[in-house]
């Protein structure tokens, strides 16, 4: 039988033995502890690539490249200059359909080819009747009222490389309204792809006139027809 001192040495042993394990347990959770953690701890952490696309160094805070967007290109056409291109087309359009029969070409002509580039073909397009078909119409006290609508662009353009500058070419839909004798005749209706182009200074000049597809009684044989 144990001795009340050797019962003494036995529970000091091992409450020794119960210290230097609760001191390892704390050395082994500390170690471990501080492994977790990254080796750059304390630096901010990478942030990810914006959702466009956009890794380059030369983007603004807001995710915006700092060069400007597609916005910022300068159009061709501004809108009122596209009014402008759109109303000399209707003005010569309905211009070669409008007339009487006491018109003489020259004069009737003139302030229309003013509109143009005075080319040679446009300058026979502008131009009135003749011969058998104008001798008609004098005798029936013909007279001929256009309108002109530009129905929507189909080019618009500026070339740099030739140098001719800038382009509109549309479809227009024009309207004759055809009288004799003080009395309604007829009406014709035409579609026409009507190019203008930048004189410059804001004037736009007719460049070339071709019919898109016959109308309702097909080409006349008259002005603008």
């Amino acid at each position: 039988m144990e001795s009340p001192a050797d019962n003494k040495r036995t529970a000091a042993l091992a409450l020794a033995i119960l210290g230097l394990l609760m001191v390892g347990a704390l050395v082994v959770l500390t170690v471990f502890d501080g492994d977790d953690e990254s080796p750059d701890a304390g630096e901010p952490a990478a942030t990810s690539a914006p959702a466009d696309g956009n890794t380059g160094g030369s983007g603004s805070s807001d995710g915006k490249p700092s060069g400007g967007d597609a916005s910022a290109v300068e159009p061709i056409l501004a809108e009122a200059e596209a009014v402008a291109a759109h109303k000399r087309m209707t003005d010569y359009m309905a211009g070669i359909n409008t007339y009487t029969h006491t018109d003489k070409n020259a004069a009737w002509a003139a302030p229309l080819l003013a509109l143009t580039t005075q080319d040679r073909q446009l300058k026979q397009d502008t131009a009135l009747p003749t011969g058998k078909t104008w001798a008609t119409c004098v005798a029936a006290k013909c007279a001929s009222r256009g309108t002109a609508t530009v129905v929507r662009d189909a080019m618009v353009a500026n070339d740099l490389v030739r140098g001719s500058g800038r382009s509109v070419s549309s479809l227009v839909e024009v309207t004759a309204v055809r009288s004799e004798n003080g009395k309604e005749a007829g009406t014709e209706t035409n579609s026409w792809l009507v190019t203008v182009r930048d004189s410059g200074g804001g004037t736009w000049q007719v460049s070339s006139v071709s019919l898109f597809g016959l109308g309702n009684v097909g080409a006349s044989d008259q002005a603008g027809g």
